[in-house]
């Protein structure tokens, strides 16, 4: 799961973030709401976990511009402004959620894990191509009926060359929706996972690389 943290106070960001990063999810903080926007048209996270008051663009005309842009993001608010009135008013605006501070931080993985299971219907959650088979909510790769064991990183991999259907997907791009945004650039994580994925889901080859360009599936 990818999460954008969306949170003005650099320390409590902090501490989100490597809680969440803790518990198997991919993490991306900004300190702003335009930020916020920006960074999620990038990576299009799963989550976001957003701040209310936030500087350059209020969390509640962030939210409107998830909507509008037809994100398929949920948006967990939060919020020091705890009463009921706020609240509705934050789900009105197209939060998922609402969570006022202070929390307790279990509740919030707890909330954002939850969220992260609700996939949206547009988004196909099996994907085919040829005999290969990825269950995205099971975890699950099969190709020729014969299961097949990825690691996460593998998993995510494959899940979004799949999701390209047979469209061309740069390592650049890979490496902003697999990794984060503290990826090293000139990393050879992208080259390497293609790679180990390559021998396990074996021949014939169904990864083709564009020299220069990037992957797709065959």
């Amino acid at each position: 799961m990818r999460v954008l943290v969306v949170e003005d106070d650099v320390v409590l960001a902090g501490l989100i973030a490597g809680g969440l990063g803790e518990h198997d999810m991919i993490v991306d903080v900004v300190h702003d709401g335009a930020a916020a926007l920006r960074r999620a048209a990038q990576i299009r996270p799963d989550v976001v976990v957003l701040d209310r008051d936030l500087p350059v663009l209020h969390g509640d005309e962030v939210t409107r511009a998830l909507v509008r842009a037809g994100s398929p993001a949920r948006v967990l608010m939060l919020t020091a402004a705890a009463s009921v009135d706020s609240r509705v008013e934050g789900l009105r605006l197209g939060a998922d959620d609402y969570l006022p501070k202070p929390f307790a931080f279990a509740e919030l993985i707890a909330r954002v894990a939850a969220l992260g299971r609700r996939e949206p219907a547009r988004v196909p959650t099996l994907l085919r191509r040829g005999d290969l088979q990825v269950d995205v909510d099971r975890h699950e790769v099969y190709r020729g009926g014969e299961v097949i064991v990825l690691t996460r990183k593998e998993f995510a991999l494959l899940a979004q060359l799949m999701r390209a259907d047979g469209g061309l997907v740069s390592a650049e791009q890979l490496l902003e929706r697999v990794w984060d945004e503290h990826a090293d650039p000139f990393t050879t994580a992208v080259r390497t996972t293609v790679k180990t994925l390559r021998r396990k889901l074996g021949p014939p080859d169904p990864i083709i690389t564009v020299i220069g360009r990037g992957y797709r599936m065959r």
